[in-house]
């Protein structure tokens, strides 16, 4: 399924497309805005990402990361992956969830929330966007907001 996402044949709320990875609101969010970072080129697992792969994939991570509390609002996030257990989609993908102090989260039982339309989810997508596109480049390999 991700590999649709990626290749632009499932619609999603992208936040960042580049040549390494395409990053999308969850369509199940723990809190809204939660995003998942997945690599375009299909890899299973962390373990299977080429090395070469694994820095350019983490920055995108970083950056969104860096991103997400004032785009959101939110005092930080909570980044996460799986590999296989717990694995929803055997796709590699990074979720970076907005918190807040006292947001409800306890240990890995998280409530699913929806967002009340797509105009919504959109909306989402976009504060995101435009929080990446206004962080100062730190370096060549600074990947370009779609």
């Amino acid at each position: 399924m991700f590999c649709d996402i990626v290749a632009g044949l499932v619609r999603a709320d992208t936040v960042l497309a580049d040549d390494e990875v395409v990053a999308f609101l969850d369509a199940r969010p723990v809190f809204k805005g939660h995003v998942l970072v997945a690599p375009r080129s299909h890899v299973a697992t962390l373990p299977d990402l080429p090395a070469a792969r694994v820095g350019p994939f983490f920055h995108r991570v970083q950056r969104l990361s860096a991103a997400m509390p004032a785009a959101l609002g939110s005092q930080g996030t909570f980044v996460a992956l799986n590999n296989v257990v717990s694995q929803s989609v055997p796709h590699l993908h990074v979720h970076v969830v907005p918190r807040t102090r006292g947001d409800g989260l306890r240990g890995f039982f998280w409530p699913r929330q929806r967002y009340d339309s797509p105009d919504e989810a959109a909306g989402y997508a976009d504060r995101l966007r435009v929080a990446l596109a206004d962080q100062e480049p730190g370096d060549e390999d600074q990947p370009a907001v779609s």
